[in-house]
Order: C-alpha cells, then sequence, then structure tokens
C-alpha cells in the first residue's frame, strides 16, 4: 500500500513538474506572440470586425440554408459553455492573488490578441472541415494540420492529446469543483452530486452535438446572465470605488504591489505570468479546442463564423473575468490572503450584503450567486467538452468510436465527484499545453490562408 501510494505521489511530482515546463514562458510567449502577429497581418480584425461579429452572433444567429449541424449562436453557445468556467471565477481570482490587480490588466491584453487567434482558428476550422458518413460536420486542428498543413502526424497528436484532456479539465475535473460547492453551501454528499450530474450529463450529450447545442443554447446565456447580473449589483454597490479600483489594476501592471493586509507583494513579473497565464486558461485561445465547435456551424463562408467565434474571447474574457477581477478589487478582497474561489466567494459575500432563505437555512445572496455560477459553469463546460473529446476521438478511432465514448465520459463524472484529482489535475495541464504548440504551428504556417479569406470577405461585403 505505502509503495503504491509513493509511485502515486512519484507521478503526481513528475506530472507537476512536467505541467510546469510545458507552461513556462517559451509556450506563453508563444501563445501571446501568435496573437500578436495576427492582429497584425490580419489588420486589427478584432476592432475592425467587432461590431459585425457581435451582430452575426446575436442578431443572425443562423444562416439558413448553410450546411452544418447547428446555428452560428448555439456554435459560439457550445464553445462559451466550454471556455467560460471555473477559470472565470477561481482563475480570476487565482491571478491577482498571486499578482496583485494588475494581474488584470495583463488578462485583458491576452484576451485583445486572443481575439485574433480564435479568428484564426475558426477560419481555418471550417474551410477544412469534412461531413462524416453519418452526414455531421467534423474539422479542427486536427483536419487543418492533416489537410491545410500536410502533416497528418501532428494531426494525430492534438487529437490525442485533446482526447485525453476531455477526461480531465473537461470532466473529472469540472464535477469535482461543483461537489466541493455543494457540500461546503448545502451540505449536499459528492456522491449523489456526482450522480446527479452524470445523469444530466447524459441526457445531454447522448443526443450528440444537435442535443448539446440545444442546452448551451439556452443555459449558457441564462448563467452568463445571471453571474453578470450579480457582479454589475455589486460594482453599483460600490460604484464610487470603481475609479480607485481600476488606477490600481493600471499602476500595478506597470509597478510592484507592496505587500498589504493578508497580500503578500508581487513584483511586475509575477503580474504579467499569471494574468496571462490565467488568460489563457479562461478563454482557450490558441489551445485548438473551440473550433471544433465552430466547425459544427451551419454556415457557408469560414470568416463569418470565425467572427462569431471571436467574440467568445471578447465575451469570457473582456467582459466576465473583467467583472470578476473589479468585484474582487472593489471590495478590497485582494488584500485577504485568500485565493481562487474562495476569494471571489469572500468578494460576492462582502460587496452584496443581503441575505436569503432558502428551505429554512440563512445564505448569503452574493455567496449563492458564486456557488450556483460554478455549478453552472462547471456543468456547461462537461458538455461543451464531450463534444471536443467525442470529435477527436472520432478523427482517431473513426465513428464505431463515439457512442462507447459518450457512456464512459457520463461514468467518469460521477466519478470525478469522489476522486482525489491532483494526478488529474497535472495531467490535464499537460495535455492542454501538449493541446497548443501543434494548434499554433497550424495557425502560422496557415496564417497566408487566414489572411485571403478575410481579405474576400471584407471585400464582398
Amino acid at each position: 500500500m505505502e509503495t503504491g501510494q509513493g509511485l502515486l505521489s512519484s507521478l503526481e511530482s513528475a506530472l507537476s513538474g512536467l505541467s510546469g515546463w510545458i507552461w513556462g514562458a517559451p509556450m506563453l510567449i508563444l501563445l501571446v506572440g501568435t496573437g500578436i502577429y495576427l492582429t497584425v497581418v490580419l489588420g486589427a480584425v478584432q476592432l475592425r470586425g467587432l461590431g459585425h461579429a457581435l451582430y452575426l452572433a446575436l442578431i443572425v444567429r443562423r444562416e439558413k440554408g448553410a450546411e452544418g449541424d447547428i446555428s452560428h449562436f448555439q456554435a459560439l453557445m457550445t464553445a462559451l459553455a466550454a471556455t467560460v468556467g471555473t477559470g472565470n471565477i477561481a482563475g480570476v481570482a487565482t491571478a491577482i492573488a498571486a499578482g496583485g490587480p494588475g494581474a488584470l490588466f495583463w488578462m485583458w491584453v491576452t484576451g485583445f490578441f486572443g481575439m485574433a487567434t480564435k479568428y484564426a482558428e475558426a477560419v481555418l476550422a471550417v474551410k477544412y472541415r469534412v461531413k462524416s458518413h453519418r452526414g455531421q460536420m467534423a474539422g479542427g486542428p486536427m483536419y487543418y494540420l492533416r489537410d491545410g498543413v500536410g502533416w497528418p502526424w501532428l494531426g494525430f497528436l492534438f487529437a490525442l492529446f485533446a482526447a485525453l484532456a476531455a477526461f480531465g479539465i473537461g470532466n473529472m475535473v469540472q464535477s469535482n469543483s461543483v461537489a466541493d460547492a455543494m457540500a461546503t453551501t448545502f451540505a449536499v454528499p459528492p456522491l449523489v452530486t456526482g450522480i446527479v450530474m452524470a445523469a444530466f450529463t447524459g441526457l445531454v450529450v447522448l443526443f450528440g452535438i444537435k442535443g448539446i447545442g440545444r442546452v448551451t443554447g439556452v443555459l449558457v446565456p441564462l448563467m452568463i446572465v445571471m453571474y453578470m447580473l450579480g457582479a454589475i449589483v455589486l460594482l453599483v454597490l460600490h460604484w464610487s470605488e470603481i475609479p480607485a479600483a481600476l488606477w490600481l489594476v493600471f499602476k500595478y501592471a506597470f509597478t510592484p504591489t507592496a505587500a498589504v493586509g493578508g497580500f503578500a507583494g508581487a513584483m511586475v513579473k509575477q503580474a504579467l505570468r499569471f494574468g496571462v497565464a490565467r488568460g489563457v486558461f479562461s478563454n482557450e485561445s490558441g489551445l485548438g479546442s473551440s473550433p471544433i465547435a465552430a466547425a459544427a456551424a451551419q454556415t457557408s463562408d469560414p470568416v463569418s463564423q470565425a467572427l462569431v467565434s471571436m467574440t467568445q474571447t471578447f465575451i469570457d474574457t473582456i467582459v466576465v473575468c473583467s467583472l470578476t477581477g473589479l468585484a474582487i478589487v472593489v471590495t478590497g478582497s485582494w488584500q485577504s490572503g485568500e485565493s481562487g474561489s474562495p476569494l471571489t466567494l469572500q468578494a460576492f459575500t462582502q460587496g452584496i450584503p443581503w441575505t436569503v432563505q432558502v428551505a429554512g437555512q440563512t445564505y448569503s445572496l452574493g455567496g449563492l450567486v458564486v456557488t450556483l455560477g460554478l455549478l453552472l459553469f462547471a456543468y456547461s463546460t462537461i458538455l461543451g467538452w464531450c463534444y471536443y473529446g467525442e470529435k477527436s476521438l472520432e478523427f482517431l478511432l473513426g465513428e464505431r468510436a463515439v457512442v462507447p465514448y459518450r457512456v464512459v465520459f457520463v461514468v467518469l463524472v460521477a466519478v470525478g465527484a469522489v476522486a482525489h484529482l491532483d494526478l488529474v489535475w497535472n495531467l490535464s495541464d499537460c495535455m492542454n499545453g501538449l493541446m497548443a504548440f501543434p494548434n499554433l504551428v497550424g495557425l502560422i504556417l496557415l496564417s497566408g490562408v487566414v489572411v485571403a479569406e478575410t481579405r474576400r470577405y471584407f471585400a464582398n461585403r
């Protein structure tokens, strides 16, 4: 028994070290650098195309008569389902706890350039997508690496890493986070949470992308609006502190943050490092996951769906992460010494001074917003990542692997709620980093294709 625990501990330590190496400065520079490069060659498409992109995403929603499995809007919501998750609550808090308020500024920078990366990913995903024997669309980095770059082996590696990551960061880690939150707030046993989440996941994912698209098309807007309203109420109650909070964000992005209260202090490089790292983890720009959903959209033009996909990073990082970060700064909670979701929970509990009665128990309204946000964000992430993993495995093993995969995926939702997940966390971090490298290689090598498609689209408009 002790030998087994020792081996497990050694494996966790080795994976932790590997994760730190993979997500070191070179990878972060490559991720942000690719976004900067694409911003330049595409003429800052995230600025000149944002208004049109929001119109396509929120007003047009569906392109009639075009090939695809789900609408523009449902493809966006599926991608948002996978990215607007615990990172928007816990990730932002972790960045500020480690790097100070200035980390939020570097999250904005990462989000801005990440919009160009997300745009390029979606252009290529739709351009190189294929139709399966079942009549469904399939696309993503594995296809544009195989058919665009001409390196099928690199597409194979991406699909392998994505399929493995789906079981970790897209499944067990999420259900475990929800189980912890439900146990802490409502005293619900983790196993009960796991079984209920598995049942609800199964009801959706067993119907494939059309089922996922229908559910996320309703769930994601509701959960984002609920969380945003809670954060906006908090900021309205502390409106007089907002200018000072923004000053702290800009000031400490370029100057060291002194130790204050429970905050240990941070150098500028810490604000930069944690802001960039958490920004990338939050919006997934460059990882290559969301273009898998973009490829399923009903569209006749790669650029129109790419513009819609670009709004995902805008909503995730520029809007939702900003609300979380400002809530933490205006309430002064960033000085408390807390980190992760407990820091966000403290900020909302302190910032919204009202309570509600639920089943005879008194709860903080702000605390409920965060707890329910964690629950819905994590559940939606499970749905989105199920599709990512399914399409990756389909690329590797064919369509016969899809149904068994869905069954295993649903079972592991329940397992994750009660499992010890340090090993899974570290493995997931490694797989996410290994996904990013082949995808970024593909984006750089095929940037000329993206530029040509963009010029054609805007010239015709």
